[in-house]
């Protein structure tokens, strides 16, 4: 893990004060050890589960302390961190723990000065274990319409599959989301082992997404090169790139994002924690902004990661030598980045 970056109080200030979106951020990886360990209190039994291909996890049942669950959340690699996220939801059970965690992101980014957030929520895991989705999406519902009606933020929905899953559960995700479109649902996603299964085998399915008018991210350039990327974007026509973080591994493919427009959701200190990218000063953040690629700065599981997204500005400024100017464009591409309507996008780049 990174040092937490040093900066005076007027650097950090300013980070503070600035308007922020966040646009790659797991609703699962926000639930921090003292959350978790009331979780697995509530639910000390094992996973009910009509999925055989759930049961007997390692930690199935266990009830965590609060060290317990902090030691959880220390990976040597990104198979490590797959098996703890799985962990984690697991715990999440009942409308009642959506709802909660729900609020507690909510609180926390707003604490942020974050004004909008578009969150994934892992309606595929929860298809897989075999539990109906739609009571929980109930209480995560709750837990967002009580986070701006008390912290004055916005919130969007994107349904996560998990690609290792297969072709077919991903289908059941986006069926799920076509369902809840008009309860904040923007987009679809896809996340999970890229290693396993590679953006081309969901052309299909992000077709029928597409069609019903969900926006389209996809997690690509995490584990593996950028063939993937350039997968999701001529496969799945990827409206984002997520992580992205073998993208200047490809001098075309860098030109064409910058060309395009087409935004990554950067998550530095993500990156850093599964080993998918060695070190902190060699995460290429900066040569994709001074290409011209229109990067955002997010958090992926920030309390999983140890991080926030003020402390991902701070790492930008301290380790890439990114300006108060280019801070600034960062977080104006938050926003510009965002599903937000082209009016809406307006009303929060006036803020700067």
């Amino acid at each position: 893990m990174t040092k937490s970056p040093h900066l005076t109080d007027s650097a950090n200030d300013f980070i503070l004060k600035l308007p922020k979106a966040e646009l790659h951020l797991h609703l699962e990886g926000t639930v921090d050890p003292l959350t978790l360990a009331e979780l697995s209190r509530r639910h000390p039994t094992p996973l009910p589960s009509t999925n055989n291909r759930y049961k007997n996890l390692e930690d199935s049942g266990r009830v965590f302390s609060e060290e317990e669950a902090r030691a959880l959340y220390e990976y040597k690699n990104f198979t490590g961190f797959l098996w703890a996220f799985k962990a984690v939801t697991e715990r999440l059970r009942t409308a009642e723990d959506y709802e909660l965690v729900t609020y507690r992101m909510m609180q926390k980014l707003r604490a942020q000065n974050v004004l909008h957030a578009e969150v994934y929520i892992s309606a595929g895991v929860v298809q897989w274990r075999g539990q109906e989705f739609a009571p929980l999406f109930e209480g995560a519902e709750r837990g967002r319409q009580r986070g701006e009606r008390d912290f004055g933020m916005s919130l969007y929905w994107i349904f996560d599959a998990v690609r290792h899953f297969g072709v077919e559960e991903a289908r059941r995700v986006v069926d799920e989301a076509i369902r809840f479109k008009q309860r904040n649902v923007v987009g679809i996603g896809i996340g999970g082992d890229e290693r396993r299964a590679g953006p081309e085998l969901f052309r299909e399915v992000y077709e029928h997404a597409a069609q019903h008018g969900l926006r389209l991210t996809v997690h690509a350039g995490e584990t593996v090169g950028a063939e993937s990327i350039w997968s999701a974007l001529r496969d799945l026509k990827a409206d984002r790139i997520g992580h992205g973080l073998h993208v200047a591994d490809d001098p075309e493919l860098l030109h064409y994002l910058a060309e395009k427009r087409i935004p990554v959701e950067v998550c530095i200190t993500s990156n850093v924690m599964t080993g998918c990218c060695a070190v902190v000063g060699e995460h290429p953040v900066r040569k994709l902004f001074d290409a011209g690629v229109q990067v955002t700065l997010n958090t992926d599981d920030p309390d999983m990661f140890h991080t926030n997204l003020l402390r991902e500005y701070r790492i930008a400024q301290q380790v890439f030598g990114f300006s108060e100017d280019e801070l600034r464009e960062l977080a104006k591409n938050s926003f510009r980045a965002s599903f937000l309507p082209e009016e809406k996008k307006r009303e929060y780049l006036a803020k700067f």
